[in-house]
């Protein structure tokens, strides 16, 4: 079964995934990584996205839907888990996402890590600190990452949710401890 890993920023699904991937042996799809693989290829698609980001623009909806739906179909009777990570992002992308699951007959589970927010803020703050990473470091674009998305993503979550297909996973602690009530859940 695959999975879809939600998560307010801060809240260690990155992190949860990577280590997911290593230890169950699920493939990653992360959005963002996927579209920078795709713009530095030298595709028409590739060309499309790359002209997107170098302008700094969102890509569109169904250019993502577009390498999302590659990237399944590449794995699709393979045998191997995906582990979807930043996707869907809202209602759209949910709609889309779920009639290409259902057209590949792929079932999945959503996982939702929780953690206060303060404390998601406190964590990316920390880290950028640690790691130097300029792009986390402004308090401010971290709370508007965050209000979009309580505004997008949230409603997408409940929507799973209200289908029974979602799980919540306390984030807080260390992560070993999200680890293993991760584990928990999909067991």
């Amino acid at each position: 079964m695959d999975l879809v890993l939600f998560g307010i920023q801060g809240s260690g699904k990155g992190t949860q995934a990577k280590r997911l991937a290593e230890e169950k042996e699920y493939v990653i799809f992360e959005a963002g990584g996927e579209l920078r693989k795709i713009a530095a290829s030298k595709t028409p698609l590739g060309e499309r996205v790359k002209s997107f980001i170098d302008q700094g623009n969102l890509v569109p909806f169904e250019i993502i839907m577009e390498v999302v739906r590659g990237f399944v179909e590449d794995l699709n009777g393979g045998g191997k888990r995906i582990l979807f990570d930043g996707i869907p992002r809202d209602m759209d992308q949910r709609k889309a996402f779920m009639a290409m699951m259902d057209a590949l007959k792929r079932e999945y589970l959503c996982i939702h890590i929780t953690i206060n927010e303060e404390d998601a803020v406190q964590r990316i703050l920390g880290r950028a600190r640690e790691q130097g990473r300029a792009d986390d470091a402004n308090e401010e674009t971290i709370r508007r990452r965050m209000a979009l998305f309580h505004e997008k993503t949230e409603p997408a979550i409940r929507a799973f949710e209200a289908e029974g297909k979602v799980i919540e996973v306390d984030g807080e602690g260390g992560m070993e401890e999200v680890f293993e009530r991760i584990l928990l859940a999909i067991e």
